[in-house]
């Protein structure tokens, strides 16, 4: 598989996990409350990831993580890891599942829409018209759900929740150089020990065992583990084509919420999946290709000696693949087909 198939691959395994846990996590809302099950959600996914990092091999050696990183995850865990997921949840209480499932793909939009302002990721009119496809099905979701739930307030909620992770989003993305499971970690138990401290705090009642059990297996497989697998996507495709192909997670969401929570769709919520299935086919078949030009840069990410990485070692290696160490690029003019990864976040 070649590097950009395998970070494909890993941007639609975690858009499978987050979107299937949508409609599960509406199943624990009635015994655990919106705030509540924000915390032991992260909570399962930074424990749960805690205990890999401590039984996996090279457990002991250091992260990758630059000093100047912190304050860039600092602020990722606050609005990905603190505030989304208490919107989401509280959204999902006043919205029906399926609804609430597709209208998480605003994401993926408002995603790109920082990351070409914002940190001036190339977009191009394929990828752009995609983008607003994804809205449009959004943006008729809001407005079909609001006679049934008597005001906007859930749907407004999600997309709040939606706005948050967006930014959390272009967040990591200055990063996702380093372990991302560390990075996963870290957010699960920070996010997760705030959000429960505030909801304690507030007067929620811890719920049953089996109960708290559930729900921290579902955040370490809906938030941990896809979160590893959305920052190893980031790290070679950009935060706006990673966005992109996550999106196909409230069509995950959706499917479950249909089988298992009795919910009809209605005619526009299957006009709204076209316009976003639509959106997501455009970024799949894009191609981006020029010459373009590598300044030097000093880093530290795991790679393998591909064109980017020929480099020489000043320590014992003994060959093995991919590895991380601080390494430098020299100055490099070539053409190939790239997207905003690590290596290629150029202006056009």
């Amino acid at each position: 598989m070649t590097p950009r198939g395998y970070a494909i691959a890993c941007a639609l395994a975690s858009a499978a996990l987050f979107g299937a846990s949508t409609p599960l996590a509406k199943f624990l809302l009635g015994d655990i409350s919106p705030w509540l099950l924000a915390a032991i959600l992260y909570l399962g996914s930074g424990l749960g990831l805690a205990a890999w990092l401590g039984l996996r091999p090279g457990a002991r050696q250091p992260s990758t993580l630059a000093p100047d990183d912190w304050p860039w995850l600092a602020a990722a865990i606050g609005f990905g890891g603190v505030i989304a997921p208490v919107l989401l949840m509280h959204g999902l209480a006043r919205t029906d599942a399926g609804t609430s499932a597709l209208l998480l793909n605003l994401e993926a939009a408002l995603t790109a829409a920082i990351a070409w302002t914002a940190f001036r990721e190339n977009v191009d009119r394929r990828v752009f018209v995609g983008m607003l496809a994804i809205v449009a099905g959004g943006v008729l979701l809001a407005w079909e759900q609001a006679p049934r739930a008597g005001s906007l307030a859930g749907p407004l909620l999600v997309a709040a929740a939606c706005f948050a992770w967006a930014i959390d989003n272009n967040l990591t993305r200055k990063v996702s150089g380093g372990d991302a499971v560390v990075i996963a970690c870290l957010k699960g138990l920070v996010a997760g020990g705030v959000n429960l401290a505030l909801a304690l705090a507030a007067g929620a009642a811890l719920p049953a065992a089996g109960a708290i059990a559930a729900a921290g297996l579902l955040g370490l497989l809906g938030y941990g583990v896809s979160l590893v697998l959305f920052i190893l996507a980031l790290r070679a495709l950009g935060t706006a084509r990673t966005g992109a192909y996550f999106s196909v997670a409230p069509f995950f969401g959706a499917a479950l919420a249909l089988a298992f929570l009795g919910e009809r769709p209605t005619e526009p919520f299957w006009i709204a999946a076209a316009l976003m299935a639509a959106g997501i086919w455009l970024h799949l078949s894009e191609r981006h290709e020029h010459p373009h030009a590598h300044e030097a840069l000093e880093h530290s990410h795991p790679h393998t000696h591909d064109a980017h990485h020929r480099h020489a070692h000043d320590f014992p290696w003994e060959g093995r693949e991919p590895h991380a160490h601080r390494h430098r690029h020299e100055p490099l003019v070539h053409a190939h087909p790239h997207y905003p990864d690590l290596h290629h976040r150029h202006r056009h």
